[in-house]
């Protein structure tokens, strides 16, 4: 097989820059080691920021994001028993995030893509990556009993932090930097009603607590726990329980439980690999960065990637010119690290570190304090939470 672009992984990242792509007249097949059902299962981000609801108007796929998606114009930080309300829409000149499940951007992707007959291989065993730093890369699989090869001018990596692409690559030609947090989030998914029309944040001494949703009738819940948790020693009973410890009265009064759909713990981790481009192999998404989800930032973080590497390539076969991909590492980068020190100060900030000790936890509630009652510091966070501009 022969394409242009061959594109590793069909979780949003790819699929998103395979629509991209598309619209552009480029030819991309997108090979992933899973099924579409284990893609479809994954329980990720609800949150999603201007730039990553742009791209997906611009990839043909928004109209039911626009019209079952909640548009937020703020959150709320709760701590010491009370909640404050960041109203980002007031601080950020209008701006707004909008609430809509990695899923359904997952499925409408997916549904776009076979509306339109473009080839994606599922289940491809032994992806392998050749010749990236040369000018005819190639990605070998087994489908079926077979080997396969694909023939491309350029790879994306979109296949997240355990994938190929990024193993691919010699160590001598990447470095990361990496920090693992020492709890994770027990999250649990209900079709019960959510708490409040806004995410409330809370900050405890039992630890971290966030109230989400992903609808009006489906709500997302996370409480920090340890490393050496086990979720099936988390009955339903006792998770509902402990989240209503960890809120203001007026919430945990208001809080409509029922069975959980989903449950699961996530660690958390801040994580980067530089550079991002190797060759005609480019990495994109969590095969490059890892955020905390405390600042919802990683499936923005993965747009904001797709949107540099989208443009850079359809620079490179319409006008002819490769400044895009010249500069995709650097630009992504910029923007990258500044997320990730958003998403390493909400984290600091809310969760409960066992080394931090009462000194700690004071330093933390004089933070909010702050926060809460600065517009100055009110606006960066809003100004982070919805999303920095682009360096264009």
């Amino acid at each position: 097989m022969r394409v242009q672009v061959a594109i590793i992984g069909a979780g949003p990242s790819g699929l998103l820059l395979g629509q991209l792509l598309h619209k552009a007249g480029i030819d991309a097949v997108i090979v992933e080691q899973r099924s579409p059902d284990y893609v479809l299962g994954r329980i990720r981000a609800g949150i999603i920021e201007q730039i990553t609801q742009d791209l997906l108007d611009e990839a043909g796929v928004g109209a039911r994001m626009h019209k079952e998606g909640l548009v937020h114009h703020g959150i709320e930080l709760c701590f010491k028993g009370a909640r404050h309300r960041i109203d980002m829409t007031d601080l950020t000149g209008g701006k707004t995030v909008r609430v809509y499940g990695q899923t359904e951007i997952t499925r409408d992707l997916m549904d776009a893509r076979a509306a339109a007959g473009l080839k994606t291989v599922y289940e491809a065993a032994h992806v392998s990556l050749h010749d990236f730093d040369g000018h005819r890369p190639r990605v070998r699989y087994e489908k079926d009993g077979a080997t396969h090869e694909i023939e491309c001018d350029f790879i994306a990596g979109c296949d997240g932090y355990h994938g190929v692409s990024r193993a691919s690559v010699p160590g001598s030609a990447i470095q990361t930097f990496e920090r693992v947090y020492p709890f994770g989030w027990l999250g649990i998914l209900s079709d019960t009603p959510p708490v409040s029309d806004e995410l409330i944040y809370t900050h405890h001494e039992r630890g971290f607590a966030l109230c989400s949703m992903r609808s009006p009738t489906r709500s997302r819940h996370y409480v920090q726990v340890s490393l050496d948790e086990k979720v099936e020693d988390w009955s339903d009973d006792r998770f509902w329980d402990e989240l209503r410890r960890r809120l203001d009265p007026e919430a945990a009064e208001s809080l409509v439980t029922g069975p959980s759909i989903e449950k699961s713990i996530a660690p958390l981790r801040s994580f980067v690999a530089e550079p991002m481009r190797f060759g005609r192999l480019f990495l994109a998404g969590d095969a490059a960065h890892i955020v905390p989800p405390t600042g919802a930032k990683g499936l923005n973080l993965a747009a904001s990637d797709v949107r540099y590497l989208s443009r850079a390539l359809i620079e490179f076969y319409q006008d002819k010119t490769a400044a895009g991909i010249d500069h995709y590492s650097e630009k992504c980068l910029r923007r990258i690290w500044k997320a990730e020190r958003f998403s390493w100060h909400m984290t600091s900030l809310l969760h409960h570190f066992p080394d931090n000790g009462s000194f700690g936890r004071k330093i933390q509630e004089a933070e909010l304090d702050y926060l809460v009652g600065s517009r100055a510091a009110s606006t960066a966070l809003a100004e982070n939470y919805v999303g920095l501009p682009f360096e264009d």
